[in-house]
Order: C-alpha cells, then structure tokens, then sequence
C-alpha cells in the first residue's frame, strides 16, 4: 500500500527499445508538447502529449493515499524525469485522480474514472495505437483489473510494487493486529474492526503503535514482534539505503518498523474507517484461521527468527514461550467479515490472472508494505488460467515501491519490447542493471516513503522468488 506522498509511477513506451539508453532532450521534456487539465464527473485528470506522439499512451493508476499525504496536482508518473523521459521520446501519458480526489481506498471511483479519461482520450485527442495500462501499489490492482475488465482496450500492463489482492492485504494487516493486540496489549481495549468514529479510530491506532514501539526495548516484546512479522512474511528490511541487518534485534526492529507504520497506522484502525465506509461494512476475517499453521508456512528465514527470538527471551528469563504465545492466539476470540462487504472488496480490488496480454511486474525484495508474496500468487494464476506472456522482475533494495526512475524505465522497455515485437528480450540481473547504469544521476535516486528521503542507489536487480501469499482471497 502506498502510505505517504508521491506515488512512484509505471509507464511504459512502444519503439522505445530504438532509442539509446538515457537519451532524452536537453531541457528533459519534449518542445512543444500539449498539456490538458480538467474534471470528468469530479475527477480531476491530467493528459500530457508530446510533441511527436508515437501513438502509444501510458494509462497511470496511482496508489494508496493517507489523509494529510496527498500530492500537488495530478501525477502522470512517479518521478518528474520519468515523466519528462517518457514524454520526450514520443509517449502520451493520462492520469486521474479518482472522484473527489479522497485518501483510502479509492479503487471503486479509479476503475471508473479511468477508463471515463481513456475514453476522452480517444474522443478529444485521438485513439491511441497501444494503450498500456500502468500502476502502483494499490494502482496496480487498478491497472491489473483494468486490463482484465477491458481486455480489447489494453495491450500491456505494467505493475509496480503490486499489491494485486487488496482484500488479502487487509486480511494480512488483520493478523497481524490480532497478534500484537492479543500478545502485546492484551488490556487496552483496542477494536481492530468496525471503528466507531474518526477520533476512537485514531486512538485504537495509536495504542497499536505504541505496543509495537515499547516491545521493540524487550526481549518478550522483540520475540513476539517477530512472531506478528513471520506470520505475514513481514522481511527483515527497511530502508533502501543501508544494507540489510544482520544482528535478531536489528532484523526484528526493521520488521517492526513495517508492523508499525503500516499495519497499525497505514491499514490500522483509521484506514478501516474509510475502507469499511465504501464497503458497507468489515470485508476482513480471521475466523478459522490457524496461526501455528501459517508460522509452519512462512518463509523459513523467518520461522528461524521466531525461533532464535524466543530462545533468546527465553535466556534472559523473560517468561515467554511460542507454544504458550500460540494457544493463546488460538483460544482469542475471531473476527468475522461482513459478507456484503467481503463481496465488495473482491469485485473492486481483486485481480484475478486472467489477463491475455504481457504483463511485467517490478518489486523490492524488501518491501513489506505490499509483500511481493503477491506477485508470486498472481503468476501462479496467470499460469493456472492460460499460458499468458508474464514476468517478475525484482530489485534487492528494502522499502515500498523504493525503485529508481532508471529501474523502473528499464522494466518498462523490457514490457514495451514484447509488445511491440513479441519478445521480452535479455532479463537477466547483470544486463538490466548495465541499462540502469546508461543513465544520468538524475535517474539514479529512490524514495524512501518512511523518511522522505531521496538519494542515490546503486542500480540491483536479482534473481528472487518470492515465498507463499500467505493469506490469498481466492
């Protein structure tokens, strides 16, 4: 899920694959380009057109947004240099802001407003020769069901920092609330569903957070931590800038980070409020579920940690145990989902595989905001349905959608090349990361959403495959 600002952006161009590397104009942007802004029934959009468009138009969807985070303008991309690369070599770019331009869990108005925009695209500029269909993050499930819905419409889709099973994310952010609650503050009251109102809603979340930050200074709180982080495949990595911990309470405070500022605030009390207002009611349960079961299926790095935590408590005499802590979670009582409301989620927020053009996906390694868990269930489906030209790429970095602007161009040359001629070309690690380098430092940077931050990495894409979703909706 997207927790904070700008969005990072997927695009995609067809005939890029002619053009060197990192060449672009000298002022960054095409002269004499067009730029259209307006309201399509309270969605604002904007389209901006090159000077010599190529015929291909880029469709954006952006991502999850916080009240108080939300960006200036309508964004066609992630970065303004992806923006200006694309634009400068020939590529159309539309984007819409959904009705009201709200936070939450816009998914309903996107998959709406945004073929409302294709449609005046096509109307008041002309009909694109390939449209591709581009998102991030919660704009991912957008862009994946657009292409689904509107098969005839879209001949690729690009999906950045995916997070395809939205219902399945709320059910993850469940558990792992459920967890913490029941082991961590067990007294203070805390309503994981149905929030009354904004300000208990605020209240429940903060007193989430605040038992994740007090158990991060003891061993008991570090183990059970590492318990609420195993049970959704939480990685023990943060941020894109400093290399991944290698010390337990170095790897458990990275996790906690994540259970913290994404799974007690992000999708916590206060994001419910609004998803539950839209879905008319709870679409999250964890009725029947077994949570010794999904520690036995986690990623065994982390059952491992659990392991070593709690052996670790154990030595300095903290008084707890993971078989006691277990039962315990086993004899709390569960939360049921309202069905009108399970039903709402999965028609608007599901992606289901069944998509019949190429398809490219680029996630961190370390991203425990939308888990690439996801991505790796997508592909199964894609497969199960039909033999659908798909592809993972992955880059070794901590952070939410913490790619550069020269990954995420290289990813989509990769998506544009088997478009436009069939193939998807050299994938490997070594030759994606020797384009990444043909770029300017100005494409070198990532975004670091906890902190704000935007420096410079070195360019890492890997070879990764990614453990069992573990709590899939279908």
């Amino acid at each position: 899920m997207r927790f904070v600002g700008r969005a990072l952006a997927a695009a995609a161009a067809v005939c890029v694959a002619a053009v060197p590397w990192g060449q672009a104009h000298a002022d960054g942007g095409p002269a004499g380009g067009r730029s259209y802004e307006g309201s399509i029934d309270g969605a604002p959009y904007r389209i901006a057109m090159p000077e010599d468009w190529n015929g291909t138009l880029v469709l954006y969807s952006h991502g999850y947004y916080l009240k108080g985070h939300f960006p200036t303008g309508v964004q066609l991309a992630a970065y303004e240099s992806t923006e200006r690369w694309l634009l400068a070599h020939g590529y159309a770019l539309a984007a819409s802001e959904y009705k009201g331009r709200g936070p939450g869990y816009a998914v309903e108005d996107a998959l709406v407003d945004q073929m409302a925009l294709l449609r005046h695209v096509e109307k008041k500029i002309g009909k694109p020769r390939r449209t591709l269909s581009a998102g991030m993050s919660q704009g991912a499930a957008v862009a994946g069901q657009l292409a689904e819905r509107h098969p005839g419409k879209f001949a690729g889709t690009a999906a950045m920092c995916a997070e395809v099973d939205t219902p399945g994310s709320w059910n993850t952010a469940l558990d792992i609330q459920f967890v913490v609650r029941t082991l961590l503050a067990p007294e203070a009251g805390i309503d994981l569903v149905r929030p009354a109102d904004p300000d208990t809603a605020a209240a429940d979340a903060a007193a989430l957070a605040g038992a994740v930050a007090a158990a991060r200074g003891t061993e008991a709180g570090r183990a059970r931590l590492a318990l609420a982080g195993a049970i959704a495949n939480i990685p023990t990595a943060y941020s894109p800038f400093e290399p991944r911990p290698t010390g337990l309470a170095e790897r458990i405070a990275a996790q906690s980070v994540w259970i913290e500022t994404a799974y007690a605030q992000g999708l916590g009390p206060t994001g419910r409020l609004d998803l539950e207002s839209r879905a008319g009611g709870n679409p999250s349960w964890n009725t029947g579920i077994d949570y010794g079961d999904q520690l036995a299926r986690a990623h065994p790095e982390l059952r491992a940690l659990v392991e070593e935590a709690y052996g670790a408590a154990a030595a300095a005499g903290a008084g707890v145990d993971l078989e006691e802590d277990l039962a315990a979670l086993a004899g709390t009582d569960r939360i049921a989902a309202d069905r009108r409301a399970v039903a709402y989620t999965k028609r608007h927020g599901l992606v289901r595989g069944t998509t019949r053009t190429p398809t490219l996906t680029l996630h961190t390694t370390g991203d425990g905001g939308a888990v690439a868990d996801q991505v790796g269930r997508w592909a199964e489906q894609v497969e199960a349905h039909r033999d659908a030209p798909f592809r993972q790429l992955y880059v070794d970095r901590g952070g939410h959608c913490s790619y550069t602007s020269a990954e995420e161009i290289v990813a989509l040359v990769a998506l544009d090349r088997k478009v436009a001629t069939g193939r998807w070309g050299n994938l490997t690690p070594s030759h994606l990361d020797g384009a990444v380098g043909s770029f300017g430092p100005e494409y070198q940077k990532a975004f670091d959403f906890g902190t704000g931050d935007l420096k410079p990495v070195d360019p890492a894409y890997t070879d990764f495959t990614p453990p069992e979703f573990l709590r899939p909706t279908r």
